[in-house]
């Protein structure tokens, strides 16, 4: 008789002992599945971002995969297959906002360098229109310095006249180099601006191209 009832309470403690066992991996189980969910999630909002989501292509992949792994480790590899796949989200993420950063410094630089490009050709052009009046008041001036010489004034009048001439002159070589400066000026930023633009079209066609780096 004691042996019976030592018997059944022995099964007893063993059949409690089991179900503590099946329940603690029931909940180890589920707290499985809501990492992954959780990290899954965080890489689909990720990919939904409609400013984040098409940068760091490469990055997604490989967290993708990483939570992949996760789903398959077993209960000794869990610990280390949980780390790599959220430093995987995390890297993507950090990588996709990095991306989107350079994207608009490409383009603050190219917006930067046309409107330096406009400053210069609208300062060519002035110093184009002050060339021209230079040249005209130059032409007056001659035109004058003949006009005076034709009527014999006195040779005093012929040397102010002259050195009004000379100062036009003055004038003028000013002007013209001022419309070289400009010209060179304008030159060295169409050229500023254009390897901005490559820049921007290269990013445009390879948004993901950068993201080797946190492989």
């Amino acid at each position: 008789m004691k042996n019976i009832m030592f018997k059944k309470h022995r099964l007893s403690i063993i059949a409690v002992s089991l179900l503590a066992v099946f329940a603690s991996a029931a909940v180890q189980a589920r707290k499985d599945d809501m990492d992954v969910d959780r990290l899954t999630n965080n890489l689909n909002q990720l990919a939904a971002d409609p400013t984040l989501g098409t940068y760091a292509q490469a990055d997604q992949a490989l967290a993708r995969e990483a939570i992949s792994q996760l789903t398959q480790a077993s209960s000794r590899e869990r610990p280390h297959a949980l780390y790599i796949a959220q430093r995987r989200v995390d890297q993507a993420k950090a990588e996709a906002q990095l991306q989107a950063s350079q994207r608009q410094l490409n383009q603050l630089d190219q917006e930067n360098a046309q409107l330096q490009l406009e400053r210069s050709r609208i300062d060519a052009t002035s110093a184009q229109q002050q060339l021209d009046i230079q040249r005209m008041q130059y032409q007056i001036s001659q035109q004058e310095t003949m006009r005076l010489q034709a009527q014999g004034q006195e040779a005093a009048d012929q040397a102010a006249q002259a050195k009004a001439e000379a100062e036009q002159a003055r004038k003028l070589a000013a002007a013209q180099s001022r419309v070289a400066a400009a010209a060179r000026r304008q030159a060295d930023l169409a050229a500023k601006a254009a390897k901005a633009l490559r820049s921007q079209m290269q990013d445009q066609s390879s948004p993901s191209n950068s993201s080797g780096g946190g492989k």
